[in-house]
């Protein structure tokens, strides 16, 4: 057996227990692999008033905390292979900046860059972290604070070396939490949507103690609005809160991931779009994940996995600028009359965000009539696609807003598979169905990239899943 690795994989059990065979000199050592685990958290708070990005016409700076914006990190190795998680409360994780945050992990620790995912929530009230093309033409949005990002950049950096530092034994169990009640799809109440959340929950195996948490919730972090000028996780942080308070304690990080929810708001549950109706949803979601921890069976001897596949997604045309211009006054007409007939409240913030949808379309014709959309296409291709798998789970990074019928288009064919997006950069805007498209709408309106490229994410995501 000298220089291979045997595998033995055992499905039915809660977590695949294998036994991995290493060739030496003495003819060979066999030995069961035991899981190893590190984790911290990092504030990426900013330390003066930033602009919270959003939400379009709003001159919104900060002018507060409400509660404290996060890196949180899970490493893990099983003696062959590590892998790293980093969760961040913010809209967006720039590709560069996730890149250049990976290498530097990768220099720090070893861990392989292409072994390391990060994320963003997505919450609308933390600062601006990059220049967005379909915003350029509002005058109130702010180029970003380069200092804020070299800021947020190092504390990730710093986040994930600690966690890789603090690893020690530890076992490992999943269950899935239904997250029912946080939101619906953004357009349609009764449409496609995913509330199954699965909860990753590691310990010590030297005292017990809580190591991690982590989750990953296809839901908009959007119950604050543009009148919010406190920095906030939004629902995710309090959720966050909530387990660190009742359930894991404060010095155990909750990682956060957003997964596919280009089409997914809470928009049709709230009541309100106040703070006490994020932590609302927050202990829904902070409950939900507490009942299924109840259920998790653990095991120490977990597999892990890494892989990564780049694909080029297929460029979308822009209609010429007159045609936009009509476009955006027939999205003003619109809302102007549901605004003036007592329309339901939330029918008219959905004519607001396609309005915002069709100037957007305006900006990105002009973008593409003058030639400048190429090199902002550029800045997010190639597409990346990663698989992370712990045992039989096997978490999938994609970049960008995804409509969350891609995330189920996946899950239908593939066991024990959860989509995080938003990993390891972003797509200028959303990738949205090809029914979405021919909709219109806010989300087709911004985006840069074909309906079908959400297919080709979906169909080289279960190749690698094999």
């Amino acid at each position: 057996m000298d220089g291979m690795v045997s595998v033995i994989m055992y499905l039915d059990d809660p977590v695949i227990r294998a036994e991995k065979y290493l060739g030496n000199e003495e003819g060979g050592e066999d030995y069961m692999s035991v899981l190893k685990a590190g984790a911290s958290q990092v504030e990426i708070t900013p330390k003066n008033s930033q602009f919270l990005f959003g939400y379009p016409h709003v001159e919104r700076y900060s002018t507060g905390v409400h509660d404290p914006l996060l890196s949180s990190v899970l490493y893990l190795s099983d003696g062959v292979t590590e892998v790293l998680f980093s969760a961040n409360d913010i809209i967006f994780i720039p590709k560069d900046l996730a890149g250049r945050a990976r290498r530097r992990i990768e220099e720090a620790t070893g861990i392989p860059a292409a072994n390391i995912m990060i994320t963003a929530t997505h919450t609308h009230s933390g600062p601006i972290t990059l220049d967005y093309l379909s915003n350029e033409a509002d005058p109130v949005v702010p180029k970003t604070d380069p200092e804020y990002v070299r800021f947020m950049e190092d504390q990730i950096v710093d986040a994930a070396v600690k966690a890789f530092e603090n690893a020690q034994p530890a076992e490992a169990g999943l269950a899935l939490a239904d997250a029912t009640g946080i939101g619906t799809n953004r357009r349609d109440p009764a449409g496609p949507c995913d509330m199954d959340v699965p909860v990753l929950w590691v310990r010590s195996t030297e005292d017990g103690s809580n190591i991690a948490l982590m989750l990953v919730c296809c839901m908009h972090p959007t119950v604050l609005h543009e009148d919010t000028t406190l920095i906030t996780g939004d629902f995710p942080g309090l959720a966050r809160r909530y387990l660190q308070e009742t359930v894991v304690g404060g010095e155990c990080p909750v990682l956060h991931h957003t997964g596919p929810q280009g089409n997914q708001s809470p928009r049709h549950v709230t009541k309100e779009n106040t703070f006490e109706e994020a932590v609302r949803l927050g202990k829904i979601l902070g409950h939900a994940a507490e009942k299924a921890m109840d259920g998790i069976v653990f095991g120490s001897n977990p597999v892990l996995g890494a892989s990564q596949e780049f694909i080029e997604l297929i460029p979308k045309g822009f209609p010429p600028v007159e045609e936009a211009q009509a476009m955006l006054q027939q999205a003003v007409d619109r809302l102007e009359h549901l605004r003036t007939s007592a329309a339901p409240a939330t029918e008219v913030r959905t004519a607001e965000c396609d309005w915002f949808g069709a100037e957007e379309t305006l900006t990105l014709a002009k973008a593409s009539a003058d030639g400048r959309m190429d090199a902002v296409r550029k800045t997010v291709m190639p597409a990346e696609i990663q698989v992370i798998t712990i045992g039989p789970w096997r978490f999938i990074g994609w970049p960008g807003e995804m409509f969350v019928e891609f995330d189920l288009m996946v899950k239908a064919k593939a066991k024990n598979a959860f989509v995080i997006a938003m990993a390891n950069g972003e797509l200028q805007g959303y990738v949205v169905t090809p029914e979405a498209a021919a909709e219109g709408g806010y989300e087709a309106s911004n985006g840069l990239f074909v309906p079908e490229s959400g297919a080709l994410l979906v169909e080289k995501t279960l190749e690698m899943l094999g």
